[in-house]
């Protein structure tokens, strides 16, 4: 299970959510059968989007993190809430571009020039809604900047996914660390040291994971975090208040592609039944494939006429 560790400082200068998502990725993996490009940008995308998720106060609110932009991935798209659970797809799971100068895959490059939009559903009249241009398409920066632009919060996001030689993800995980009110100017200085010095998280993962005495994925994550701050300053040491956990799962059912069906007009729906007798409906994040017979769809033409 991917657990979260969530946790503040001594001084409540600030607070930090962090995952090992390695099942996680590897399930989107599966699911969307991804390059190892497309593996790396739609894990990045639902490893942040998750935290994103619990970092909303309610376990009912929701929301969507989208990135759009003119690259060969398309779009990204993933969703999560309070809960922990998290779905996503990359429309274009087949994308492959050259290696970057320093040997990483370039999801930056697959994106492109483009947008990410966060939609957040707070169970209010209208959801809220924020847009920022991509800063990289490197996923982990632009968060942060979306952070930063649409919320005024001072935050620093780290993603990254590992993917083997078999395809497979070795290592995935993700941190965001949030400055509170009246931080500690000490507290953030100590934190922008620790972060200017931090190995890629998925370097730290492997080295947790090979670590025999490390069992359950509580512990794994603990020392995930003594790892990455580690030289923090006493004052500062962290404090841990939870374990949350983060898990892939999709709610489509009949009754949701019924109501997509709905909204295609009476007019295609009845050319669908008279030249087709059927129509065959899949759900983008879980590539589940729902039939409608002749009956079914008479039934749903019927229903908005």
């Amino acid at each position: 299970m991917n657990k979260v560790l969530t946790a503040i400082d001594k001084s409540g200068s600030f607070r930090v959510y962090l995952t090992i998502s390695t099942e996680l990725a590897e399930e989107a993996r599966r699911i969307h059968n991804t390059t190892p490009l497309g593996t790396a940008a739609l894990g990045r995308t639902l490893t942040g989007a998750g935290l994103m998720g619990l970092l909303l106060k309610n376990k009912s609110d929701k929301l969507t993190v989208i990135f759009k932009g003119d690259g060969p991935a398309k779009q990204i798209l993933a969703t999560a809430d309070g809960e922990g659970r998290v779905k996503g797809y990359i429309a274009n799971p087949d994308v492959e571009l050259p290696l970057k100068e320093n040997g990483k895959l370039d999801v930056g490059g697959a994106l492109g020039v483009g947008e990410l939009t966060v939609i957040k559903d707070l169970g209010l009249k209208d959801p809220y809604v924020g847009t920022i241009a991509l800063v990289s398409g490197e996923i982990a920066e632009d968060l942060t900047a979306y952070y930063y632009i649409s919320e005024q919060q001072n935050s620093a996001i780290s993603l990254g996914v590992k993917v083997e030689r078999d395809l497979s993800v070795g290592a995935s995980g993700g941190m965001i660390i949030q400055l509170l009110p009246d931080a500690a100017e000490e507290a953030v200085d100590a934190l922008e040291a620790v972060i200017g010095r931090m190995e890629p998280i998925t370097t730290l993962i492997g080295r947790v994971e090979q670590a025999a005495e490390y069992e359950s994925e509580e512990e794994k994550v603990s020392a995930l975090c003594g790892e990455i701050f580690k030289d923090m300053p006493e004052d500062f040491a962290l404090q841990t208040l939870s374990f949350k956990e983060l898990k892939w799962q999709c709610d489509c059912s009949e009754e949701r592609l019924e109501k997509v069906l709905m909204t295609i007009g009476e007019k295609d729906l009845k050319e669908i039944i008279e030249e087709d007798g059927q129509a065959e409906m899949v759900c983008q994040f879980c590539l589940k494939k729902y039939m409608f017979d002749k009956a079914h769809l008479e039934r749903i033409l019927a229903s908005i006429r």
